[in-house]
């Protein structure tokens, strides 16, 4: 019991409604459009409440994107969106991993719950962009080899995604908005298959959620690295 109380202590106000709104949005999605693909629900749980811990820098949300990328891997799979399972089994789940390992070396302070923020310099933001560029031209030839649906924005999404994971690894804010403009592409993406099937709108619901948690997460990470910052200059 006290470790619910602490747990729910843990979070503001904002972030439990947040949480609450995203996963009601998500329920309500699924019994209104699917009733059956369990495997999405689970994983658009698994997610919103990834993101959550994520904007407070903590590793568990780590944890839960690495169980969230293969049940999304999975997901895709059903519908021939190859570019998907491969970008979340191939990169995001083992980044996430990584990522993972990097937080927990990295606490702000000792607190094992607060990661330390991390910014890059302009030479390394170079050097990201053009792996981007290498990484975007490499997936479009493999994906158009799978013949994979949708493929230009089954390509940008890889981009986008190469990003996210990437600045999560670093422990850099700009990760939570390489992950929200990878959830418009996965808006438009899951779109277009909804058009065919319309339980996949059980999807369209999921990242819509993630886009407001993601948005949210960024500005959670801009504050704690202000506050961060603060605390090292008065601390000199």
């Amino acid at each position: 019991m006290n470790k619910i109380k602490t747990l729910w202590n843990y979070f503001s106000g904002l972030e439990r409604t947040l949480w609450y709104l995203s996963v009601l949005l998500i329920l309500s999605a699924f019994v209104i459009f699917d009733r059956e693909n369990y495997l999405t629900l689970a994983a658009s749980l698994v997610g919103v409440t990834s993101l959550i811990f994520s904007a407070k820098g903590n590793p568990f949300g780590q944890l839960l994107m690495v169980i969230f990328s293969l049940l999304y891997g999975i997901i895709s799979y059903t519908f021939s969106y190859y570019g998907e399972m491969i970008t979340y089994l191939g990169m995001t789940m083992p980044m996430a991993v990584f990522a993972l390992i990097s937080w927990l070396k990295n606490p702000y302070n000792g607190n094992k719950s607060e990661v330390r923020v991390n910014r890059i310099g302009r030479k390394e933001n170079i050097f990201m962009w053009i792996m981007a560029g290498i990484v975007t031209v490499l997936f479009y030839f493999i994906l158009k080899w799978f013949d994979t649906a949708n493929l230009l924005p089954s390509t940008l999404s890889v981009t986008t995604s190469f990003l996210a994971v990437y600045l999560t690894f670093r422990r850099n804010a700009g990760f939570a908005i390489a992950y929200a403009a990878n959830d418009i592409v996965l808006i438009i993406l899951w779109v277009l298959a909804s058009m065919e099937d319309v339980r996949y709108l059980s999807v369209v619901v999921c990242f819509a959620a993630f886009f407001v948690n993601d948005v949210y997460g960024f500005l959670s990470w801009r504050r704690m690295e202000r506050r961060q910052a603060e605390s090292m200059d008065s601390g000199k």
